[in-house]
């Protein structure tokens, strides 16, 4: 069964950069496509971004375009979020997970935090005004 770790998180000034790395492990990892989502404190889970299994279609929540970038290598089994020009509103934990396989890659698909099989323990951003 795949596991999932993240890790990168940090804290960091507004304006900063960040860059979150979620390592797959214990099943065929090409074959899953993968989400970031965020959970601030006293928040329900948001989805962030999302990627397919060989990285050629992308999306993202409307509170990140233009400032994040999802991305993968699958030879080192590894799905990145890059996080540039952080905000203090982006503090929160972020967690990365497996799409179920056999779901369409599609936007109402990958933002349905329901529809991931395999989650991540999450790593802390946080921002500082």
């Amino acid at each position: 069964q795949v596991q999932v770790g993240e890790s990168g998180g940090g804290l960091v000034q507004a304006g900063g950069s960040l860059r979150l790395s979620c390592r797959i492990s214990g099943s065929p990892y090409t074959t899953y496509a993968m989400g970031w989502f965020r959970q601030a404190a006293g928040r329900e889970r948001d989805f962030v971004a999302a990627i397919s299994w060989n990285g050629g279609e992308t999306y993202y929540s409307d509170s990140v375009k233009g400032r994040f970038t999802i991305s993968r290598d699958n030879a080192e089994n590894t799905v990145y979020l890059q996080m540039n020009s952080l905000k203090p509103e982006d503090t929160a934990a972020f967690s990365c997970a497996a799409l179920s396989p056999g779901l369409p890659f599609k936007f109402q698909t990958v933002t349905n935090h329901h529809n991931y099989i395999t989650w991540g323990q999450g790593t802390q951003v946080t921002v500082s005004s």
